[in-house]
Order: structure tokens, then sequence, then C-alpha cells
């Protein structure tokens, strides 16, 4: 068969592919491996509680339903969920902004692709622009979705050894280089490491982002305002040259492949033009679930009450098991500040992360290798084999066993 330059791109193995495959064999095909891999949010029985009875009041009510499962919306997503997601931020955070600063998409990874592509690659004048990431390792999803390739630029993090088996990433402010860079892109919480950059290093990296003239890309799927799985104080950040993306995927949601953007209103008409052409329209559930969770404001209370602090306890949970496991030997867990997963890093790990996670996966424990989340880093570092991402998002139990398989495979790996 053969494929275009983009067939052969996206039409072959990556990273991501990987994780999903996994993920859709660990949940579905294979229920007994121990599935510490993907970002699968936990079951959370009070938020389970509030989606069933939404889905009764919705299926109750034939407008309702006709609304959800019937019609067309907007381009830019349903003009009432735009309209009450607005409000809630106006009305919260005092953002200046209203529905025309909103739209939705098929969930935040089809989001990324469409603003990816908007501000890096080739230019008409000839320019090759990159997404810049200030601080890898960053999400497993972006490092596949350029049209075009050297997408990413990336610079390496300062390191910071803490007490107790812990360490934590720093942008290193003195590296950062947005030559020839047409955005600035973070995550935060950072995925895969649970790294809350604070509120001064958000606002540093957007007076640069507006010094050279690009928008500064803030991925809260995990984040502020909500599902707020975030651990320290920290702020939500928004202004007329920040693009916030948001996701309703670790409410509990994602199946409902719901992303909301938050930008100017030219950035929003740029992306709403190009999704439509990729996608016609987007997916109503996520929309008609939520849109009377962000009118009254109960979308905060929820996270606030329910969301993070089930992630605080399990995040606790995995950290002292990881210790009790591990011993002596040489690792290293990041602080854990928010998201739903620990990284791990082995300093001086005898084979790589790949073959790590091969050895996991054949005694029936699925975790991420760490090489997959430093797109844009010059290859060389070795570092970024010593490194897995373990999801805490399973019962304990499951997270308890597939732990203590961890340090056995990593005890023997030290041991060879």
């Amino acid at each position: 068969m053969k494929l275009s330059a983009f067939g052969d791109k996206f039409a072959s193995e990556s990273g991501i592919v990987d994780l999903m495959d996994d993920l859709s064999s660990a949940l579905n095909d294979n229920p007994d491996m121990l599935f510490l891999g993907g970002g699968n949010p936990g079951r959370i029985p009070e938020m389970e509680a509030v989606f069933q009875q939404r889905m009764a009041d919705i299926a109750a009510d034939p407008q309702l339903l006709h609304s959800m499962l019937g019609i067309y919306q907007s381009t830019k997503g349903e003009t009432e969920f735009r309209q009450n997601v607005a409000g809630l931020l106006r009305k919260e955070f005092g953002w200046d902004l209203s529905e025309r600063n909103i739209a939705i998409s098929n969930g935040s990874q089809a989001a990324f692709f469409i603003l990816f592509n908007l501000f890096g690659g080739p230019c008409k004048d000839g320019e090759q622009r990159t997404i810049h990431l200030p601080m890898a390792p960053e999400y497993i999803g972006y490092s596949d979705v350029g049209i075009h390739e050297n997408l990413f630029s990336a610079t390496r993090p300062e390191i910071e050894h803490l007490d107790d088996h812990l360490f934590k990433y720093r942008v290193d402010f003195s590296q950062l280089n947005l030559n020839h860079a047409g955005a600035l892109c973070v995550s935060r919480p950072t995925n895969p490491t649970g790294n809350v950059l604070t509120d001064n290093e958000i606002k540093h990296l957007d007076a640069v982002a507006k010094a050279e003239g690009i928008p500064f890309i803030l991925d809260g799927a995990y984040g502020l305002p909500f599902p707020g799985i975030i651990f320290n104080d920290a702020k939500p950040h928004w202004n007329d040259n920040t693009i916030l993306v948001l996701s309703l995927s670790k409410l509990g949601l994602p199946g409902v492949r719901t992303g909301i953007i938050v930008a100017n209103e030219e950035v929003i008409e740029a992306y709403s033009n190009a999704s439509t052409i990729a996608n016609l329209a987007c997916c109503n559930l996520g929309p008609s679930l939520s849109k009377e969770w962000f009118r009254t404001g109960e979308i905060l209370t929820l996270s606030k009450q329910y969301v993070e602090p089930y992630y605080r306890e399990s995040a606790d949970f995995a950290v002292n098991a990881f210790r009790n496991s591990l011993g002596d030997l040489p690792y290293y867990i990041h602080k854990p500040e928010g998201a739903i997963f620990l990284w791990l890093w082995f300093e001086g790990l005898p084979i790589t992360s790949q073959e790590l996670y091969q050895r996991l996966k054949a005694r029936g424990v699925l975790v991420i290798p760490g090489h997959n989340f430093f797109p844009g880093i010059e290859p060389g570092w070795r570092h970024t084999q010593e490194c897995i991402r373990v999801s805490y998002a399973q019962p304990e139990s499951v997270v308890r066993d597939g732990i203590a398989i961890i340090a056995e495979e990593v005890a023997k790996a030290y041991e060879e």
C-alpha cells in the first residue's frame, strides 16, 4: 500500500498509539492486567452518582435528549454551553471574556492537533516554526501531532534533589530559547510528572511569550479551574495572549471526548474554521451533560469536594508504597503536586525504560516508558531512558500489587 507523506507519518507506530492500545487491552480484553499505564481516571462513586442523575434527567426530557443526540450544534459548540462556561470564568476569576472566547473540541487531543499545526510548521515566508516546550518531559500525546517533522523544540530542565527520595524539575529560564518558536506550551500540572509550575513561573512564561509576539498555550486537562487535581496553592491563569485548553475527561468523563478552548476571538475563529473542516461538528454529549454544572458553578464544587481529595489520597498511598517496596535502590520520585501519575527516576538504570516496560508487561503490569515524554529534547540524554510513568488512579489493591512487581523487576535490573 503506497501512502502519502501524511499517511506514512500518521499510519505508523507511535508512543501515543502504543499507550492507547495497551489501555484498550487492559481495560477491555485483559482485565487481570495490573493497569498502571494510560491516563484513564479513577472511578469516584460520588462523581458517578452525579453523572447518572444528569443522564436520567436528560433521558426523561425529549427536548434535552433531542438537543444532545439529534442536531448539529454551532461550529464552535453549543451556544448555551459556551455562554455558561464564559459566565463561570467571568464571575469566579474576573476574566474579560464571552462565549466568543470559547470553542469546543472532540477532546483536548483533537484541540492540540489543530492548535499546534496552526502555530507550528513551515510558514509562507519559508520560516520553520516550532512549538516550544519550556520544560520536558511533557505529555506523550504532543509528540506525534505535527503534520510536518521537527514540530517541537524544548528546554532541558534543571533537576532539584529533595529529601525522602523526591526530586523536582524546574524551568531553566537561563537556557530558554524561543528562536523560531510559533507558540510556547506547557501543561499544568505536568503530564507525566505531576509538576505544578508556580504562579510566578506561569507569569514569567506568559511575559516571555508576549515579548516574542507568540501565544502561550496552557494545557489544563488536570488542572485549574477544573478538575482541580492540584495539591499545592496555585491560581488559574488566562489573558488575551493565553490559549487555555481544558477537558471534562479527568472529572471521570473520558468517553464524552470534550475539550474546551479559551482564547481571544481571533484564535477561536481560526481554530473553529479548521475544526469544522476536520470534524464538521463537535460531540454534544459532554456539553449537554455539564452545562448546568457550569451555570450553577457546581463543577468547581465537585472538583474541590470529590476529585482533588480522591487523587491526593491516592498519591500519598502510592508514594508510601514505592518507598516501602524500593528500599535502598537508587530511585527518585518526582514530587507529586497534581495530576494522576507518579514519575519514577531510576538513576543509572542498566536497562532502558522500554526494556523495563517490556519486562513489566510480561509480568502483567502496564506502565509507560519514560523515553516517550521528551519531544524536542536532543538525543543522548541518558536520563530519558531511566524514567517511567505510573498511574495511581486504579484501586489500591491494583496499585499496591503493581508497585511490588515494579520493585522486583527494578532490583533484578540493577543486580544484572
